[in-house]
């Protein structure tokens, strides 16, 4: 199924209409964060690879330091920050600008009138975000079971695609209480996407979806990236390893590729199991 898509993860500032009290709505690309304090959710995170990948592209240079010292125009400081409490903190001024997954970014549009500065999934096309992990030991020991605990995965993935509406009221808390969210808010995250942004459109990719196979070449992406992508600690060993290595070691595809299977997923229309990864900023 060709619209069944990775999640796309915004940076938001502040509209307009909000300029008189707070300084970050000409904020419009990644050129415009010169100076600025954006959070990001996670050092080993899609999240920052993404970000710092935009930044070096329009020569800026993101740093780890306190919010306290002074930036030099061409400097970004990043930090970590929870994000529930990024719409907040951006509503407050503590920081000019965050990059997080859903909900957080539909809240702050509804809730502080902030804006969508761009959709990772435009500049990455069909990029993860969240998986399956388990220790090495449990799928080896118990294989059925693991099998049914993807298949269960991929199930829910294929209703959530055929049920948006249905699923923004069931994990809202005006349904099922899933999430403490408003369905306002879910309702914007499962069907609102503005395509006249999107620099991509023909990429077809959502706001919010889902891929339930693990591509190779994603992860060996994901190792490289790292070795470029400041942290905050010591990252020197990400250095000496192999992305080959790192995907055969760590990603077992084949309980995701039965699961599809089963349910009859053709999640490309070459029906390759492998794939390219597609940046562009």
């Amino acid at each position: 199924m060709k619209n069944i898509k990775f999640s796309s993860f915004p940076l938001v500032d502040i509209d307009d209409e909000e300029k008189a009290c707070i300084d970050t709505y000409s904020i419009k690309s990644f050129a415009d964060l010169g100076g600025r304090q954006i959070a990001v959710p996670y050092w080993y995170s899609m999240h920052n690879i993404i970000l710092q990948k935009g930044l070096r592209t329009v020569g800026l240079k993101p740093v780890i330091q306190s919010q306290t010292v002074p930036l030099k125009p061409n400097q970004v400081n990043l930090f970590i920050l929870p994000p529930p409490d990024m719409p907040l903190a951006l509503a407050g001024r503590k920081i000019d600008g965050y990059i997080v997954a859903e909900p957080f970014n539909a809240l702050a549009e509804i809730k502080i009138k902030a804006r969508i500065m761009r959709f990772t999934g435009d500049i990455w096309k069909n990029h993860p975000c969240c998986v399956v992990v388990m220790h090495q030991r449990f799928p080896q020991d118990n294989p059925v079971y693991t099998q049914k605990v993807i298949n269960a995965l991929v199930k829910a993935q294929l209703w959530i695609v055929k049920n948006p509406e249905e699923t923004a009221k069931i994990l809202s808390r005006e349904g099922s209480a899933y999430l403490p969210t408003p369905y306002q808010v879910l309702h914007r995250v499962f069907n609102f996407y503005d395509y006249k942004s999107l620099r991509h459109p023909q990429w077809q990719v959502n706001r919010i979806g889902f891929q339930p196979y693990p591509f190779p070449a994603t992860t060996r992406l994901i190792v490289k990236e790292m070795c470029q992508t400041m942290v905050e600690g010591d990252n020197g060993f990400l250095k000496s390893l192999s992305p080959e290595l790192v995907t055969h070691d760590l990603v077992d595809a084949s309980f995701a590729k039965k699961a599809m299977l089963k349910f009859r997923i053709n999640h490309s229309k070459t029906k390759s199991w492998e794939r390219e990864e597609i940046f562009e900023i």
